[in-house]
């Protein structure tokens, strides 16, 4: 039976009181890899790579990034990416990424993979719609992500929607989109979780739970529970303090100190 976050926030698998989702991907590759090349295309070794890093840090769910896969997957493949600038039409862009069937099949065999080999409930990360959106939007030769809305958003989440009915075989315990703004320049409108209600019926459809990441939050849709984000700085300076909230989520940054990061994991309870 498939183990909701919301299971997992109420009884946390680490056997602390407050439940942790690590972002650790970043300080892994740095610690674990040495700055290598995260093993995307191989998804044993990938796997292998994340396990180390579960079993040294013990986040409560297994948060697999794939918005990292197709960030990776796309900076590799310049006929996909020049598939997504063959029209103009906002979204366009973003339905070809998705819409294509090495990538996506890619995805789903490292998604089987990771499923089969974390002991954690599995947590799938994306970009949320709108994000996706604006991360894609200059294929369309459009730079000003600015001029996106809404109905923008919901439309795109229309084809992130489709999207996942390709992982309808694995038990997630969610999907957690990522609504935090790209760094510099223009910032998309930010939308409320209700706009993306294409990829809810989904998740409902498949018993995940979904939730929406924020910079200073994480909400969790169909619930009051409130996801607090541990700053870096906790994890690189030595008075760093918790926040008050029902879970945590933090990104570990690749230049914290790990030693320093084990100790301060030792305080969280």
């Amino acid at each position: 039976m498939t183990t909701s976050l919301t299971a997992v926030i109420a009884k946390p698998p680490s056997g602390r009181n407050t439940a942790v989702m690590f972002d650790h991907h970043d300080y892994a590759q740095s610690v674990i890899l040495q700055g290598r090349e995260v093993p995307w295309r191989e998804p044993m070794a990938y796997s292998n790579f994340f396990g180390q890093a579960q079993g040294l840090l013990k986040s409560d769910v297994a948060l697999l990034s794939l918005d990292r896969f197709y960030a990776q997957h796309l900076a590799s493949n310049s006929a996909l990416a020049g598939a997504m600038g063959a029209k103009s039409r906002t979204g366009y862009a973003l339905r070809t990424l998705l819409g294509d069937a090495a990538a996506k099949a890619q995805a789903v065999e490292l998604a089987e993979t990771f499923v089969k080999t974390q002991r954690e409930p599995v947590v799938l990360h994306i970009p949320s719609p709108m994000q996706w959106l604006a991360r894609t939007h200059h294929f369309s030769g459009a730079a000003d992500i600015g001029e996106l809305d809404a109905d923008d958003a919901e439309n795109a989440s229309m084809y992130v929607a489709d999207w996942l009915r390709g992982f309808a075989s694995l038990p997630l315990a969610a999907v957690l989109l990522d609504g935090r703004n790209l760094a510099g320049g223009v910032k998309p409108v930010s939308v409320k979780m209700e706009t993306y209600s294409p990829v809810a019926n989904v998740t409902d459809h498949y018993r995940w739970t979904l939730g929406l990441r924020r910079a200073d939050r994480v909400e969790v849709r169909g619930s009051d529970l409130a996801g607090a984000v541990i700053s870096p700085e906790f994890w690189l300076e030595e008075n760093g303090q918790l926040p008050p909230g029902d879970f945590f989520m933090s990104e570990i940054p690749p230049t914290a100190i790990p030693e320093d990061v084990l100790t301060r994991i030792s305080t969280l309870n």
